[in-house]
């Protein structure tokens, strides 16, 4: 952990909530992770990320900062930024890599020069796609910059017309090709991949079966043939690499069994994974044989910033 102070016990900063659409799930995960903090022996100050966050961590002087913000200002590079010009060592992905993993068309184009299989998609203007179908049915259109399934709309084979989106959808959309099959995810600890996680859902996986106490039912490791959990496994270290994340991240995927290998695809990697009771990336640690209190140390100890 680069520049830890004269401190017998670290102070870390747990930067939590936030402005973006995915608030309430980061104050979830930040609690959880500051008790988690204490727990591992760490002096924690838990932070509600505003306004003043500068300030504010003028005046902790925090040894490190645990980043447990997610979606954008949080994620996306600009917290990041903040952290690198305060000279604070923090966790998770740098500023480019948070940057780039949250533009998935971007994302896309990068972890696909590397391999990896990927969902065909378009960037389009929001008017654009309620005024026709940019691309044949099955689609998905969602926001390109955000997570947890926010703002995601299906659109099925049988659509008649395209989707209506709503007023807060942003004026450019990213329009990809509907992947069918099993959802699958991997966490990435520094150069290691975990396992596979199977997600069951009753409908599709949006942001209540994400978050919510039995929304969803976690299966791992996933029963899958084993070239497929040896794919997963090397598809989401090579988008970790790819994208140049650090610490901690997780790749999500679907499996379309009909089409054997050639049916999984990449759907988005996440450099700031939710720490969550219903979040994945703690369960699949847990499988791995690292307990919640030393997951969160072991991201301490990986932080740093590029001074």
């Amino acid at each position: 952990m680069a520049g830890v102070s004269s401190r017998a016990t670290p102070l870390v900063a747990v930067l939590m909530g936030g402005p973006s659409a995915e608030r309430e799930v980061s104050l979830s995960s930040g609690r959880e992770c500051a008790a988690a903090l204490r727990a591992a022996g760490y002096q924690v100050v838990e932070v509600d990320a505003g306004p003043d966050l500068c300030e504010r961590l003028f005046d902790i002087g925090p040894d490190v900062v645990f980043n447990a913000l997610h979606g954008r200002w949080g994620e996306d590079g600009c917290v990041q930024g903040l952290l690198e010009w305060l000279r604070l060592p923090y966790t998770h992905s740098g500023v480019l890599a948070s940057a780039l993993a949250m533009d998935k068309m971007r994302a896309k184009a990068a972890v696909a020069a590397y391999g990896v299989p990927v969902a065909a998609g378009v960037l389009a203007q929001r008017a654009e796609v309620m005024a026709r179908h940019v691309l044949p049915a099955p689609y998905v259109v969602k926001p390109n910059n955000e997570g947890s399934s926010v703002g995601v709309y299906i659109v099925r084979e049988a659509a008649n017309s395209p989707p209506q989106l709503s007023d807060d959808m942003p004026e450019t959309v990213l329009v990809e090709t509907y992947v069918p099959g099993r959802e699958l995810t991997v966490s990435v600890l520094g150069d290691r991949a975990l396992c596979v996680t199977e997600i069951v859902t009753a409908g599709w996986y949006d942001y209540t079966a994400k978050y919510a106490p039995g929304g969803s039912r976690h299966v791992l490791p996933a029963d899958l043939p084993a070239d497929i959990t040896a794919a997963c496994l090397a598809h989401a270290a090579t988008a970790h690499r790819a994208l140049g994340c650090r610490g901690l991240s997780r790749s999500d995927f679907r499996w379309d069994e009909a089409r054997g290998a050639d049916g999984l695809i990449w759907l988005e990697t996440n450099t700031q994974p939710g720490m969550t009771p219903t979040s994945l990336s703690p369960e699949q640690a847990a499988h791995a044989g690292i307990a919640f209190p030393d997951l969160c140390r072991w991201i301490v100890e990986d932080a740093s910033c590029s001074r």
